[in-house]
């Protein structure tokens, strides 16, 4: 059976977080030889309510046809972001609907919230002693009413195994394309972000408040240095070389690098490197040394080093369960 995913709607719901979640979860899809084409993710919609309407923050409503009840068939259970979250943001508690409908919840469910969503699950004392996120603007006040939740102010999105919470709007993209990969691997997950047409990978620890994502008009942007080292990722590649692209000086080329894309260029660099070596890891034959070589960590011990930073397991474990999961769909 596909991965049964619930939305949770709220009053004054954002309809563009609302949406997330269908569009992404909807467009994965098997590329097996045999699931190839069946879908992965089986994502419905509910209310804390009867079925019947629910309000957005925008000039319409919306009909959701299943109630509270759904929750209790959820792997896993997303929360968008709403304007109307009344004592759940004002006071840290929940209203009697709330606690009502995640007592639905089955133990073990995934939860993942999505902007301001992470204020239901903390409300719910389900983020107490747990690294979390939400958007920027409310990171600060999300740590006042929740002090005994770790707060990063400054991330895309936070994945703290069976609970996960994400910034504001796109991030919410970004996680829910990192679920994927984490579920079914990078193939499923690159599929999806081409469908959407949206970027393939940005990790959870990016920067969620880049100052200046579209360079000004007639600035010098850093896309054909970016363009050149996806090239060459095999090769090594100095940071004089990447500035000398765009006709900077390495100090300028640095800054206006992590004004844009919101890390280093090294930290840009080990990032694509890391998604090369899983793609060559799942897609390939290719020995740990080779896929090293491949991905540009010249060593198998390099590779090791950083899958298992990045990823939390070795290149042969993470090469061995997603050639499982590819196996038995």
């Amino acid at each position: 059976m596909p991965h049964r995913v619930v939305v949770l709607a709220l009053d004054g719901i954002l309809p563009f977080e609302l949406g997330i979640p269908q569009r992404i979860f909807g467009s994965a899809r098997g590329q097996g030889p045999l699931d190839e084409g069946r879908a992965l993710y089986e994502t419905v919609t509910c209310s804390v309510r009867a079925p019947g309407p629910v309000r957005t923050d925008a000039d319409f409503s919306i009909l959701v046809e299943r109630g509270p009840e759904a929750l209790a068939t959820a792997d896993t259970v997303v929360i968008p972001a709403s304007y109307e979250l009344g004592p759940v943001q004002e006071e840290g508690r929940l209203t009697g609907e709330l606690t009502s409908a995640l007592a639905r919840v089955r133990p073990g469910t995934r939860l993942v919230a999505i902007c301001t969503g992470a204020y239901v699950l903390g409300a719910a004392g389900l983020l107490d002693g747990r690294p979390a996120t939400t958007h920027w603007s409310s990171a600060d006040h999300f740590q006042r009413l929740f002090p005994k939740i770790l707060v990063d102010p400054g991330v895309l999105f936070v994945d703290d195994g069976d609970v996960l919470t994400s910034a504001g709007v796109a991030a919410g993209i970004d996680l829910c394309l990192h679920l994927v990969r984490r579920d079914h691997g990078t193939a499923v997950a690159n599929a999806v972000a081409r469908s959407t047409v949206v970027p393939p990978h940005r990790d959870g620890g990016q920067a969620q408040y880049i100052r200046r994502p579209v360079p000004e008009r007639g600035s010098a942007a850093t896309t054909a240095a970016r363009a050149w080292a996806l090239g060459r990722l095999e090769q090594p590649i100095l940071l004089r070389d990447l500035a000398r692209q765009e006709s900077m000086s390495v100090r300028t080329f640095t800054r206006r690098f992590r004004d844009e894309v919101g890390v280093s260029p090294g930290q840009w660099i080990t990032q694509q490197r890391v998604e090369r070596a899983r793609h060559l890891l799942e897609c390939s034959d290719l020995s740990v040394d080779q896929v090293a070589r491949e991905a540009g960590f010249g060593t198998a011990t390099s590779l090791r080093q950083h899958v298992q930073a990045a990823l939390g397991v070795s290149p042969t474990v993470y090469r061995r369960t997603f050639r499982a999961t590819t196996a038995g769909r």
